[in-house]
């Protein structure tokens, strides 16, 4: 479903990775790793259409996404390394207003539904600058919540500043998009495992390519990148 092609990247005068090449199937979470600084965040941004790569394209359902413009965006839900939370609205408002945003219509109760699953009820109509770190990375993940019809979630750290409990919840709810036939592109600094079909896209080893995690038995190893 997600391809990418010959991907190079640049920023300033720095050469972070080239001739990067990868696919991710239906059903597949790709775990994007790397030492600081060696362009995570960088290709997520190209995936998303938000950065043009040096050279090389990114193509989804077989078509180059600069083609596909709004289409893709439709079938795309990003959650960046920032929040993207506004402090003077509540935490239902961004939720909802987001979703807006993503050209997805929903419902007040909706958005206080998604709330609640990531464990913010009772915090719906609080200001989310009165929220913590962790609570305001939840409303930020609420989110996926109302984007159970975007087929591709690309997701930067996004258990950063989670407890126990929102890691664990996160992993299961990545894990139920996968077998929903769903694809994920993340980047984790942390050790967790993701219940469906997991591989790794190092961007620091070379050769660059694709390996299962060592606690996924059924990741698929038989692709690798440049």
């Amino acid at each position: 479903m997600l391809e990418a092609i010959d991907l190079e990247c640049q920023r300033g005068d720095r050469l972070l990775f080239s001739g990067l090449s990868f696919r991710a199937e239906a059903g597949t979470c790709l775990h994007v790793a790397g030492a600081n600084g060696a362009g995570k965040t960088s290709l997520q941004r190209i995936l998303c259409g938000l950065l043009l790569p040096a050279a090389g394209e990114v193509r989804w359902r077989g078509a180059p996404i600069r083609k596909l413009r709004e289409d893709y965006w439709h079938e795309l839900a990003y959650v960046g390394h920032l929040n993207g939370v506004k402090d003077d609205l509540s935490a239902e408002e961004n939720v909802y207003f987001a979703a807006g945003l993503a050209g997805r219509a929903r419902t007040r109760d909706q958005a206080r539904a998604a709330l609640a699953q990531v464990g913010l009820a009772g915090f719906e109509d609080l200001a989310a600058r009165k929220l913590s770190q962790g609570q305001k990375r939840r409303v930020a993940l609420a989110r996926l919540y109302l984007a159970q019809d975007a087929p591709l979630w690309i997701l930067d750290e996004p258990f950063t500043a989670l407890d126990v409990r929102g890691v664990a919840n996160l992993a299961q709810r990545i894990g139920d998009h996968l077998e929903r036939g769903g694809v994920v592109v993340l980047t984790t600094h942390q050790d967790v495992p993701v219940p469906g079909r997991v591989r790794k896209l190092d961007l620091g080893a070379p050769p660059r390519g694709l390996a299962p995690l060592p606690d996924d038995g059924a990741a698929d190893a038989g692709e690798h990148g440049a």
